[in-house]
């Protein structure tokens, strides 16, 4: 049994899945539409281009994702990113607080060297921790 994270983007899926993969060295392992399904015309109404299912691998664990209307920012829930280094972990959160939400800024705090938690602009929420000596 594995587990693994499935995230509803809100028409962003790709923009997501291709930032990820070139800004924090993840891998698209499969994209699919939804014009690309059986009986695509019925099921993907002008949606033919948004996707259905997609997976990445980042860090060595699978995201999948897909495009759905009326899906909300993850709430409660955060992806967690740790680092080697404080220099890379300042350098991602750069990338993702751009254009998102930050809900705690990169600090040092009793539990991490550096430490942020945001929501970065696909609606994808992160949390950043680097660890000295760890």
């Amino acid at each position: 049994m594995k587990l693994h994270i499935y995230v509803n983007y809100k028409d962003t899926c790709r923009d997501a899945f291709q930032f990820y993969e070139e800004n924090l060295g993840g891998k698209i392992m499969s994209m699919a539409t939804f014009g690309e399904m059986p009986h695509a015309a019925a099921m993907a109404k002008g949606r033919e281009d948004k996707i259905i299912h997609a997976r990445i691998e980042i860090g060595g664990m699978i995201l999948m994702g897909a495009d759905i209307p009326g899906a909300e920012p993850m709430r409660s829930a955060y992806l967690s990113l740790t680092f080697d280094s404080a220099a890379e972990a300042e350098r991602i959160y750069a990338l993702l607080a751009n254009g998102g939400e930050v809900f705690a800024k990169m600090q040092q705090t009793p539990f991490a060297s550096r430490y942020a938690m945001l929501r970065d602009r696909f609606g994808t929420s992160w949390m950043l921790l680097h660890q000295e000596g760890q």
